[in-house]
């Protein structure tokens, strides 16, 4: 029912945001010099893409940490190997940072560029923001195997590569937000 209830809310968020961002986009005149509303969107796809997605690593970086912490008080010689496989519900995090970073440049925000944003950049940033940080919460399921994989190497240090490349699969998902971002960063010309 919580599920049910979260998924519900979280629809109502994304209907408000598209929303909003068709009714600015529409209602703006050929008039490109509102920089201040144009940076505004494309600050806030970058804080979505990072938020996001340091949450989802967040709460993957916990789960693999603790299972982390349990075996390594009862074998400290598996440091190395856990430590490996708790921080790789980080990367998503990264993916937030890169895809933050890229649209602060494309934008001219970073550099000092200075450069324009038209209004379908802008809100292009914002869906893009939300598309990243979205698949990034795939931190926390593979924070999930993280320590299902740090618990198995607890019990047979000799499945340790095994366990990296269960937790890796569940980040393939960032990587095609990633992917997604860039592609629609070059398409609305934010990048190049």
């Amino acid at each position: 029912m919580k599920i049910k209830r979260k998924a519900a809310i979280f629809a109502v968020l994304l209907t408000v945001l598209f929303s909003i961002s068709v009714g600015i986009a529409s209602a703006q005149e050929e008039n490109e010099d509102d920089k201040i509303g144009s940076s505004t969107f494309v600050i806030l796809g970058c804080a979505l893409a990072i938020g996001i997605a340091g949450i989802g690593s967040a709460i993957g970086l916990a789960l693999a940490g603790s299972s982390a912490i349990a075996v390594t008080a009862e074998k400290p010689n598996l440091f190395g190997k856990l430590l490996v496989l708790q921080v790789l519900p980080m990367t998503q995090s990264v993916y937030g940072l890169l895809t933050a970073i890229l649209l602060m440049m494309g934008a001219g925000l970073l550099g000092g560029g200075g450069g324009t944003v038209t209004q379908l950049q802008a809100v292009g940033a914002v869906w893009i923001g939300l598309a990243v940080g979205l698949t990034g919460l795939s931190a926390i399921n593979q924070g999930m195997v993280a320590s299902s994989s740090i618990s198995a190497v607890g019990r047979n240090p000799e499945v340790a590569a095994r366990g990296i490349i269960f937790t890796v699969m569940p980040e393939t998902i960032a990587i095609f937000g990633l992917l997604v971002g860039i592609l629609l960063m070059t398409g609305l010309k934010l990048l190049g």
